[in-house]
């Protein structure tokens, strides 16, 4: 079937976009590919719109492939008429082509089978007429010994139960009964009785019901989880009036007569055996899908985020995973991230050796010329910052916190005893502090996802979905930055379009064997490594000491020729044109357009032309705590701090404040007007100004706000709380599940 305007129409784009995206899709190209680098095939479509495009047709291609299979299996039983198959043909969607199947489908024995092998099926269509008869005197006749219906009661029941399952299978009732639940039905939770003390973290939803076209997904997936884990009971229905009356409207005769009452029961089994268990699962999976898209879709912004975060960039650092018993666990490393030393230190208690420990310190930062130190934030990241910075060292050091979440996980993962086989995992913990400052993007792509901590539920939602979402993500960023082919981890050359894992370990191995890549047409000698996937990853590599000059760019190399004739014609070599403003000025674009190359491409190339190989990312600058607020005891009511945003949820954002507890910005604190998105208002990694609200050590949580006014609430009683909207539970991967994680797996 052709899709392509019923996807143009969805999108709002032309028909011709989405057929040329799909056949670039086909032939093998990446998103990231189709995006930058095929503008005038799709018509300048974003990467959005292409991803978009792709699982649409994937969803509708699926649809297909099950219309197949049930015509198939419909034809095999011979009753496949001219009018069904044109009812299946145009359905387009899933839960339409299995209303219409669902009375060819092959089942187990029902109540409705049992009732037809004993001969009642005459009597059922005799009252589903809903005629006046003699009831009694007609099902008197299909009594029988041998097919054991003894009473009248018996033949009417086996007629109900036939009348109930043809009840169930009509597509039109169905399709109203399911709009039915998803307006009109509403979630409900209770506790189980008896289980109140260990499902305290499911307080609110003890009692708690709304209706399930308005519940946000964090709410489905709390009322779920509580479900699974067997603290709550959650219902999804209508009011059963409300159903039963729908359906008496669509089946019921404008009739009075024992016939019609029959059928009246028939509907009423129907409900309660049959359809309102259908719906409701229908429903379950329904708000789950649309659940999981929605904490998927704030999972992937966050990741998007905190990979894009801005980098250090080349520069010697100094990392530090600090900690107390264990003492602080030191590492230099060289502007390539490359490991030089190791050490150490013990300046807190119960050692308590500062003094030994400045020392070595201080004698590292002279002897590896250091120029950053990045301390972890974990247990005594704040007191070890403090530590530091009490060593007076030169100015130019920079003495920055890093989010360790995922560093531990690094360090015991087949990534790292496979970079650092000789290392302690506590060592090469401290290397990806250190890494991460330098350069994000380049460090977090050697962790699952999952594990850096800024998802919303993220064990509950669907994981191949997730997956798929968060490989996306990390793609996009990656191939958005560009990749330095000469120094880039395998990892980080496997999310390069076109490349993959054994691509990425061939290249690495070839740059191993023969040294840097000078250029990219080097590129392919690289085993395996064909035209395709050159075409689809070249442009997204730098090479930035190579010998031709675009080798540095985002410029693809089928454009090169395009550049050398501007170059050419202006009567200049092409890094002529790239370093002088005055060149580029003078090219005429429209001169250059042709059959393959149009406007959109042509400024692209101009763009880079300017900024060959410029970092999207921006600049980075260096952040401190509220100097002498290192734990929630230190907190008061009213304080103004700094802070940097590490997740953001449906309901609001959590914010790293130096207390190794982050504190949550409600929905309605993040502005003084309202807010509907938190992504309006902040990013992941964003320095922010809070206030403290308040504080609750034993529960370990903390309300910040970031009104102007975050007490104008209160009145004239100062000492009334804040008003607080509905709690939320706490997604998984905040600072506190990451800490006790932390220290139950390293001892921490």
């Amino acid at each position: 079937m052709n899709y392509e305007s019923k996807i143009a129409s969805e999108l709002g784009v032309k028909p011709h976009q989405v057929q040329a995206t799909i056949e670039l899709l086909d032939g093998g190209a990446t998103v990231p590919f189709i995006s930058r680098y095929r503008k005038e095939a799709t018509g300048t479509l974003d990467e959005v719109q292409v991803a978009t495009i792709r699982d649409r047709i994937e969803q509708l291609r699926e649809l297909d492939k099950r219309r197949e299979a049930i015509l198939k299996s419909i034809d095999e039983q011979g009753k496949l008429t001219p009018e069904l198959r044109k009812a299946i043909d145009a359905a387009e969607t899933m839960s339409k082509l299995e209303d219409i199947y669902l009375p060819y489908k092959p089942k187990r024995r029902t109540k409705a089978t049992i009732a037809r092998e004993k001969g009642l099926e005459p009597l059922a269509e005799r009252i589903f007429a809903q005629t006046s008869f003699d009831l009694d005197g007609e099902a008197e006749k299909y009594l029988s010994e041998e097919k054991e219906v003894k009473t009248i009661e018996e033949a009417l029941q086996g007629a109900r139960d036939i009348i109930a399952e043809w009840i169930n299978e009509n597509a039109s009732l169905r399709e109203k009964m399911r709009k039915l639940f998803l307006e009109e039905g509403v979630f409900t939770s209770r506790v189980i009785p008896g289980k109140e003390a260990e499902a305290i973290k499911y307080k609110d939803y003890f009692e708690w019901s709304e209706p399930i076209k308005t519940a946000p997904s964090h709410r489905v997936l709390a009322m779920r989880r509580g479900e699974k884990e067997l603290f709550l009971m959650l219902d999804t229905c209508p009011d059963e009036l409300s159903a039963t009356a729908l359906m008496e409207r669509q089946i019921l005769e404008n009739a009075a007569n024992s016939a019609v009452d029959q059928v009246k029961l028939a509907i009423k089994d129907c409900y309660k055996r049959l359809l309102k268990p259908s719906m409701e699962t229908e429903v379950r999976l329904l708000t789950k899908k649309k659940a999981d898209e929605e904490a998927i879709k704030v999972f992937a912004e966050n990741l998007r985020q905190l990979l894009l975060g801005a980098p250090l960039g080349e520069k010697t650092v100094m990392a530090i995973d600090p900690g107390f018993r264990t003492g602080c666990k030191l590492v230099c490393l060289g502007p390539q991230g490359q490991f030089l030393h190791y050490e150490a230190i013990y300046p807190h208690e119960p050692q308590r050796q500062s003094s030994a420990a400045g020392m070595t310190v201080k004698g590292l930062v002279d002897k590896f010329d250091i120029q950053a130190i990045a301390i972890g934030n974990g247990t005594a990241g704040r007191e070890t910052e403090a530590f530091v910075k009490s060593l007076n060292l030169p100015k130019s050091v920079i003495v920055t916190m890093v989010n360790e979440a995922g560093a531990s996980i690094y360090s015991a993962s087949d990534v790292a005893r496979e970079e650092f086989p000789g290392l302690d995992l506590t060592v090469r913990g401290a290397v990806s502090i250190g890494r991460r400052l330098m350069d994000p993007l380049a460090e977090l792509v050697k962790i699952d996802p999952k594990s850096i901590g800024v998802g919303q539920y993220q064990h509950d939602v669907d994981q191949n979905a997730l997956k798929n979402s968060l490989d996306d993500t990390v793609m996009s960023a990656v191939n958005g930055v560009g990749v330095e082919v000469n120094t880039a981890s395998k990892q980080l050359l496997t999310y390069v379009s076109g490349l993959g894992p054994v691509l990425a370990q061939n290249i690495v191995d070839f740059r191993t064997e023969n040294g840097p890549f000078t250029s990219r047409a080097q590129l392919k000698k690289v085993p395996r490594l064909g035209e395709k996937a050159f075409e689809q990853a070249a442009g997204f590599l730098r090479i930035s000491k190579a010998k031709h000059p675009l080798d540095a760019s985002a410029v693809h190399p089928e454009r090169y020729d395009l550049v050398e004739k501007m170059a050419k014609d202006l009567g200049a070599s092409v890094k002529e044109l790239m370093s002088s403003e005055e060149l580029r000025k003078r090219i005429v674009l429209k001169n250059y357009v042709s059959e393959t190359v149009g406007l959109p491409t042509l400024q692209d190339i101009l763009e880079e032309l300017a900024k060959p190989g410029r970092d999207p990312r921006e600049t980075f600058e260096v952040f401190n705590f509220q100097e002498g607020v290192n734990s929630m005891a230190d907190l008061k009511v009213g304080m103004k701090l700094p802070g940097v945003v590490t997740n953001i949820t449906a309901f609001g954002a959590f914010v790293d404040i130096g207390v190794h507890q982050d504190g949550l910005v409600h929905l309605s604190h993040l502005a003084d007007r309202f807010v509907k998105d938190p992504n309006e208002v902040v990013t992941v990694t964003q320095k922010v100004q809070v206030t403290v609200v308040e504080v609750d050590i034993p529960r370990k949580r903390i309300a910040l706000s970031m009104k102007a006014d975050p007490f104008a609430e209160r009145g004239k009683n100062p000492g009334k709380p804040v008003p607080k909207p509905q709690k939320e539970e706490e997604p998984q991967g905040s600072m506190a599940d990451k800490l006790a994680m932390l220290k139950g797996k390293f001892g921490r």
